[in-house]
């Protein structure tokens, strides 16, 4: 029997969000309409996306001893991801403070704690423990770069498929791309990753060949509304972006990777999976918050479909 699930080795952080009109200015002060504190962290939000995509999902990672622990440990069950493979380590919790504008955008600084705690015997623990069940591995970059270097290492090797959004962009080391199948970087992470300013598909494309210089099987750059570039080496094709109305883009790009992760994990073929996952990032964009705005299977195939399911665009 095939793996159908997903494990992400990765974040977890309690999301401190604060909306307002417009960003203040150095040194100035502004009112803000509203307030939310909730699980977030690309990790767990991917891992959220792919949980609520229908896939059973593992999340590795670290959390700290801390009020914070229970908000993200409850936020996590309650949208089915599995929890065996989270770990409790002294410290706290990691935080990040998202600011978020009446255009949707926003800024966010992510402080790791509890994150820079997992490493690369946690990884191998995980992967072990969800051998024959697992049959995707997603990771980012908001834990220590050599704990993600390894377990991409490590997921190749245990037969997993390998999907990296290098997000926050770092530089990692030549080899470490090799052991990727799909790295899903949007036009800014593209831009800092690869010295090519990426504005369009034709740059995204040549961001794209990049990648795959340095091993990486299949580029899927993303360009919010202007959709995604896929290039592999049999060439470069452009996805249209769904329409939607961004009211918060947190966590779009979870949603995107994590669905597209899911699908693949179902057995979707690439075309399909992209699909899935470019409606997933359109739909999160259409509520504020990151976990809380992370959509489900059914409101993706509403969209897909292009039929009606209330509340599937607030």
């Amino acid at each position: 029997m095939e793996p159908h699930g997903v494990l992400v080795v990765g974040s977890i952080t309690a999301d401190v969000t604060a909306f307002s009109a417009r960003f203040p200015r150095r040194g100035e002060t502004v009112l803000g309409d509203d307030f939310t504190l909730v699980l977030g962290g690309k990790g767990a939000n991917q891992a959220v996306a792919s949980a609520r995509a229908g896939a059973r999902t593992w999340l590795a990672g670290c959390v700290g001893r801390d009020p914070f622990r229970e908000i993200v440990l409850d936020g996590l069950r309650a949208h089915g991801v599995e929890l065996d493979q989270v770990r409790t380590v002294d410290g706290r919790t990691g935080v990040a403070h998202i600011r978020v504008d009446a255009s949707g955008e926003n800024d966010i600084v992510i402080t790791p704690l509890a994150n820079a705690d997992l490493g690369p015997a946690m990884v191998d623990a995980s992967i072990a423990a969800t051998a024959g069940k697992a049959g995707v591995l997603l990771l980012q970059l908001e834990v220590p770069a050599a704990t993600t270097c390894h377990a991409a290492k490590a997921g190749r090797t245990a037969g997993l498929t390998v999907v990296l959004d290098p997000a926050p962009a770092q530089p990692l080391p030549d080899d470490a791309w090799r052991h990727i199948d799909l790295v899903t970087p949007n036009e800014s992470e593209a831009t800092e990753l690869t010295g090519v300013e990426v504005t369009d598909a034709a740059s995204a494309e040549r961001a794209g060949r990049w990648f795959l210089d340095r091993g990486v099987g299949h580029a899927l750059i993303t360009l919010g509304a202007g959709g995604a570039v896929s290039v592999t080496a049999g060439g470069a094709r452009h996805y249209p972006a769904y329409e939607v109305t961004a009211v918060d883009t947190t966590a779009a790009g979870d949603a995107f990777t994590g669905s597209l992760g899911a699908a693949l994990a179902a057995g979707d073929d690439m075309e399909r999976a992209i699909r899935r996952g470019m409606a997933a990032g359109a739909l999160a964009t259409t509520r504020p918050g990151a976990s809380p705005s992370l959509p489900g299977r059914d409101e993706v195939d509403a969209l897909m479909t292009g039929t009606t399911l209330e509340g599937a665009a607030r």
